[in-house]
């Protein structure tokens, strides 16, 4: 998975409020690769972490994935 299609899923999970709900209810990186492929997009976990930008903003995700994925 790219950045872009990261970016192209927050995008999608921003537009449509019950994606949005179950990422925001996502708290193992597992649950959030079922969301990708559920959607139709790659999933690379590396892509997620620095020294790549984040996609996503915390509101978005939960606490904890909020910690793993936005931390600096």
């Amino acid at each position: 998975m790219s950045v872009q299609a990261i970016k192209e899923f927050s995008a999608k999970a921003k537009a449509n409020p019950e994606l949005g709900e179950k990422l925001k209810a996502a708290v193992k990186m597992k649950e959030l690769r079922a969301l990708f492929e559920e959607n139709g997009f790659e999933y690379h976990e590396d892509s997620f972490y620095p020294p790549n930008e984040p996609q996503f903003v915390e509101e978005q995700l939960s606490e904890k994935m909020a910690k793993a994925l936005l931390r600096a």
